[in-house]
């Protein structure tokens, strides 16, 4: 992953854990500001109240992700939007393979970030948007132990389900922005199952790796 991809999913998921979760049915209704920062006190409350996860237990952590993470972000939107018009050109399947392995890199990374997690602290500012407005965009800074605070906003969209993330903004860079370069790259070089095995080959590697050094590379 390019340094900004990491950094980006990184400082989400510090944000995402450090800002009590509200159940899906509850959350068509709730403000996407609010929802963002209920997902990620539930998330940091979970990470402190279990020793095994600050110790690094690679089973809880992804399971952390997948029950209180995932489900708020929109996977597939984000995948079509970092895929660009190749997603188009995709077949149904090929679409469907896709998702799947950029939903898992995405899981392997927040789950990496999470075992690094210390004592770092979001600062949501002021939320302004139009009751009408079915993308909104949520801002924050990460404040760090040491250093100056990190930028991370968030863009959610308003679906059937309710308000979900689909894309992220660490220091002036999108997480689809920088995703879709190499997707594109990779596409030109090697086609769509190119990009699918690709994919695939890296979330074999990052399941063989302990999550602190998946976060790293």
């Amino acid at each position: 992953m390019k340094p900004i991809a990491k950094l980006i999913v990184t400082a989400a998921a510090v944000a995402m854990s450090t800002a009590v979760l509200v159940a899906p049915a509850r959350a068509a209704v709730e403000a996407p500001d609010a929802l963002v920062k209920r997902v990620s006190t539930d998330v940091i409350d979970s990470v402190k109240a279990d020793k095994d996860i600050q110790a690094g237990n690679s089973r809880k952590i992804m399971d952390l992700v997948n029950s209180k993470i995932l489900p708020y972000v929109d996977s597939d939107k984000m995948t079509a939007q970092a895929a660009g018009r190749f997603w188009r050109q995709a077949t149904p399947e090929q679409q469907k393979q896709l998702a799947a392995e950029f939903r898992t890199l995405l899981v392997y990374t927040y789950a990496g970030a999470l075992s690094q997690i210390k004592n770092e602290t979001i600062e949501f500012k002021p939320f302004r948007a139009d009751p009408a407005d079915t993308e909104v965009e949520v801002k924050s800074q990460v404040n760090l132990t040491r250093g100056e605070p990190i930028t991370l906003n968030y863009r959610l969209a308003k679906g059937p389900q309710g308000w979900k993330i689909f894309d992220l903004n660490v220091l002036g860079a999108w997480l689809v922005e920088t995703y879709k370069s190499t997707f594109a790259s990779e596409i030109g070089k090697n086609g769509i199952d190119g990009l699918i095995k690709k994919l695939h080959d890296r979330n074999e590697q990052l399941a063989n790796k302990p999550l602190a050094k998946s976060a790293q590379k």
